[in-house]
């Protein structure tokens, strides 16, 4: 594996590129792995991105771990792990990327310039890197959303892939964040995942939103932000027609923001 600062060491027509801002885990890996399948040549890159930060102090706070990133990006196949400089990023003015409506509502309403950044970064790296593919989690499923329509309205020749969320043993959806949860705080975080399960078990729509709100609320250490089902094509509030609903729940255990969803099926009974 190749460890450059350079895009120009990696240029190449078939990339499947994975963008991260480091603290990888297995969620990170399980996309690389992902990556790998589509081309041979799978570029990671590591770049903890002010512009998505509101708080210095999170962006102070977020975890960096670069040993262990390359370790795990290797062990997963990556065949360029890609540490670009932030001049190379922001070079002067750098023309910022809006996300629309829908970067206002749910995360884009409590971070109010969070998909500004992300997306205005997304588009600097796939300026620099010119990947055929990038693959992307579905654990940020509105990021993810909105990624795939700033690609349509740009028209660029890039094909996202969804990577599908990664959980613990005990449920809980892997996170960078989560090494800040004490033993105590991640028990409480457990009430997300499960209040996802019960949603997704409901057969209708009232059914599924009731099993959300009743099982988030039976955790008193979790302050929720949102929880609601969406129609995951439009990101518009789900109608009992709605063949792709998708429940979303964010909020803070102990002061860390945490977020997860999951698609929902109506049984067949």
């Amino acid at each position: 594996m190749i460890i450059t600062s350079n895009a120009h060491d990696f240029r190449a027509s078939n990339i499947a590129f994975v963008p991260t801002m480091g603290a990888l885990h297995q969620g990170h890996a399980s996309l690389i792995q992902q990556a790998r399948q589509w081309s041979n040549q799978v570029v990671v890159s590591i770049f903890v991105n002010p512009l998505q930060f509101e708080n210095k102090s999170d962006l102070e706070k977020y975890p960096r771990t670069p040993e262990k990133d390359a370790q795990i990006a290797e062990r997963a196949g990556a065949s360029v792990l890609w540490l670009p400089n932030p001049k190379d990023i922001y070079p002067g003015e750098v023309a910022t990327v809006e996300p629309g409506a829908i970067g206002n509502i749910f995360e884009g309403q409590s971070r109010s310039s969070h998909f500004q950044g992300v997306l205005t970064v997304v588009k600097r790296l796939f300026d620099l890197v010119q990947p055929q593919w990038a693959i992307f989690g579905e654990k940020d499923f509105q990021q993810l959303f909105l990624i795939k329509e700033m690609v349509r309205e740009f028209q660029i020749p890039i094909s996202i892939m969804p990577g599908k969320t990664i959980r613990d043993s005990d449920g809980l959806a892997i996170s960078s964040r989560n090494v800040r949860l004490s033993a105590k705080d991640r028990e409480s975080a457990l009430v997300i995942s499960q209040a996802l399960i019960s949603a997704h078990e409901k057969e209708t729509l009232s059914l599924m939103q009731e099993a959300l709100e009743k099982v988030l609320s039976s955790e008193p250490l979790f302050r929720p932000d949102y929880a609601c089902i969406i129609d995951e094509d439009t990101f518009e509030l789900a109608i009992e027609a709605t063949p792709n609903k998708r429940a979303l729940i964010a909020g803070w255990v102990n002061g860390l923001r945490l977020i997860d969803n999951m698609p929902m099926k109506i049984s067949a009974r």
